[in-house]
């Protein structure tokens, strides 16, 4: 069987739009650990794999022969794990289904995560520049981000040894139309009482994770490279400079916001993959859309 895209994660939030999506590419294996409550989805066929199996891996991606892979199976954060747990899976996992697509000659786009600028500190500390670009020094902390920093080094091989493109993008912290959680905190928040938000009260909305992805799949990209995928703005609603002083008390010396902007740039993916953020806390937060037509999980 030829696939066009294989998606693994696919029953997860970020992987049910990006597999509604991708059905307009052509013919779709969703992958994730059970399959969902019903799989009758045109254009979509369901694999129900464990990721950190690497026999099991790679015969699903070998038996879909896929153009492209795109991975989002990982664990997403440590609320309910441990992070030595969190850490195996995420990094074994990626490790088997990007080895995997590279021996397939698929090109591959996944998702690492902003946490692997150091995000997730007790005490996050100031970045050493703003707007945060894709080389900025990378701080994990946790077993979550060091998982995906193991992955980006994946990544890394993947690229080299099966002359495949592999495309790396770290989101921020991923919000849904009508369903956005940034509300609570933008009313709690005052200059007085401002304390580190470690992504600089940043978020993208899952509908450009989906157009990136998208970009990513189109755009001509040699071996290995890594994106910021974030909102245009701070949720917020205040001056970005002004929160992140009274937050941190200083502001780094080399500082290039204005009003709103994020604190992380995506100008990279601008010029790359000629993509750029359309949507906003400000629209989308209380915004009626429609959701992915995939079954849902069990």
């Amino acid at each position: 069987m030829t696939t066009d895209v294989l998606v693994t994660g696919a029953l997860g939030g970020v992987g049910r739009w990006v597999t509604d999506a991708a059905r307009e590419r052509g013919a779709v294996v969703a992958v994730d650990r059970t399959l969902p409550e019903s799989t009758d989805s045109e254009g979509v066929r369901f694999q129900a794999a464990d990721l950190r199996d690497q026999g099991s891996v790679l015969e699903t991606v070998l038996d879909a022969d896929p153009s492209v892979v795109v991975h989002l199976g990982n664990i997403p954060h440590e609320e309910h794990h441990a992070g030595g747990d969190v850490y195996e899976n995420n990094a074994v996992s990626t490790y088997h289904v990007l080895d995997a697509a590279g021996r397939a000659g698929a090109d591959v786009v996944w998702a690492s995560s902003e946490t692997v600028y150091g995000t997730h500190w007790p005490k996050p500390t100031l970045p050493a520049s703003l707007p945060v670009g894709e080389g900025h020094p990378v701080a994990p902390w946790n077993g979550y981000e060091t998982s995906k920093l193991a992955g980006e080094a994946a990544a890394e091989r993947v690229a080299n040894a099966f002359d495949v493109s592999v495309v790396t993008m770290r989101p921020s912290w991923v919000q849904y139309p009508g369903a956005y959680e940034t509300e609570p905190i933008r009313e709690g928040f005052t200059f007085e009482g401002a304390g580190r938000f470690g992504n600089l009260w940043s978020y993208v909305d899952v509908r450009d994770v989906v157009s990136f992805v998208e970009a990513a799949l189109t755009a001509d990209v040699d071996g290995h490279e890594v994106f910021n995928v974030f909102a245009p703005d701070n949720f917020l609603g205040v001056e970005t400079t002004r929160a992140i002083r009274a937050g941190y008390g200083s502001l780094p010396e080399d500082c290039e916001i204005r009003g709103e902007e994020s604190a992380f740039s995506t100008a990279k993916a601008e010029s790359v993959l000629g993509w750029e953020p359309e949507h906003s806390w400000r629209t989308a937060a209380d915004e009626a859309v429609d959701g992915p037509a995939i079954a849902q999980p069990r």
